[in-house]
């Protein structure tokens, strides 16, 4: 279920950095030390409906009713177990902070567990003309800044955790101006506006950033059937010549309601060994997963290239699309 993250912290603020002036806006740089399609993705955008709607900043799905922020995700617990470094987006003073809070999935803890801590393990850089900047659900023990400290655009100030209210791990980061929630990918954008207005990111963040309609999060092969817990782990099992099997896989996030996904697995003579396509999704999900698979014939695995085509088809058109390729 896609949740409103609260992201209040309890702790007094400190005078006003003097960084920016009143009313001029920072300049906000990538705030994690990953590469998006590559080892890190945006899960969700600022809900920019005042209703009960949810809209991103495209006037699509990818936020959920409520959501104050953007959410930057890992594409597994073993690379956020490795360690994923958080960093100040902007120049600043860290005006409050909390850490100590466990990492842990709220649906192993329930919602209650997190009351009025939501946020998690977090920090609030104040960057002078009433704007600031908040990251949430750090790593507990991975907070390297202390309250009144001076930060530039890159400092490291934590690593990204799965502490307060998230199923998943990542870096929820919000920006406020006098105490309102702003879009930083259209922070001048009124009611209505599908597109960029005035965006805060730096040039090199908002290439990075660039608008998807969704993301093929995990993929690959495996020489047995996998699950959701063993991509988080990162314990899905290679292929070789002698699996048991081989499973060509996909995780997708923020597939909308009808989108189906699609995965054909062909053998090293061009010819498909397994396919799938999906029924229909009856809701938007915050990610879906899909696998198929071919047992080990008799005679075993021909060696040679196996590949893959993993596609999301919504209203009729390939909107996500990977190949994949192993040799056996």
């Amino acid at each position: 279920m896609r949740r409103s993250l609260l992201i209040a912290i309890a702790a007094a603020a400190l005078a006003p950095a003097s960084t920016y002036a009143q009313g001029e806006a920072p300049k906000l740089a990538f705030p994690v030390a990953c590469q998006i399609g590559r080892t890190c993705e945006v899960q969700h955008y600022v809900d920019r409906d005042p209703g009960l709607g949810a809209k991103d900043y495209r006037c699509s799905h990818r936020t959920y009713d409520g959501h104050s922020g953007i959410d930057i995700r890992l594409l597994d617990m073993a690379a956020q177990k490795r360690g994923v470094d958080v960093l100040a987006a902007a120049p600043g003073r860290v005006a409050r902070l909390r850490d100590g809070e466990p990492d842990v999935s709220v649906r192993t803890t329930g919602v209650g567990a997190v009351a009025n801590k939501e946020c998690g393990n977090g920090v609030v850089i104040d960057h002078g003309g009433g704007w600031e900047t908040q990251y949430c659900h750090l790593a507990r023990g991975s907070v390297r800044v202390k309250q009144g400290d001076m930060v530039q655009a890159g400092t490291p100030i934590g690593r990204v955790g799965l502490s307060g209210q998230t199923e998943f791990p990542h870096v929820h980061v919000t920006v406020r101006h006098d105490g309102k929630t702003v879009d930083p990918f259209a922070p001048a954008a009124g009611p209505g506006v599908c597109a960029a207005q005035g965006a805060m990111w730096t040039p090199q963040a908002a290439a990075a950033l660039a608008y998807k309609a969704g993301v093929i999060l995990n993929s690959g092969f495996a020489g047995a059937p996998v699950s959701d817990e063993i991509i988080e782990a990162g314990a899905v099992p290679r292929p070789d010549a002698t699996s048991a099997a081989l499973v060509a896989y996909m995780r997708v996030i923020e597939p909308d309601k009808g989108d189906e996904l699609e995965i054909v697995l062909q053998g090293p003579d061009g010819g498909t060994l397994a396919a799938q396509r999906l029924a229909p999704l009856d809701r938007d999900k915050a990610q879906y997963f899909a696998m198929v698979g071919k047992k080990r014939p008799p005679s075993g695995w021909p060696r040679g290239r196996y590949v893959a085509e993993l596609k999301v088809w919504r209203s009729g058109k390939a909107v996500m699309r990977k190949r994949i390729e192993t040799t056996l």
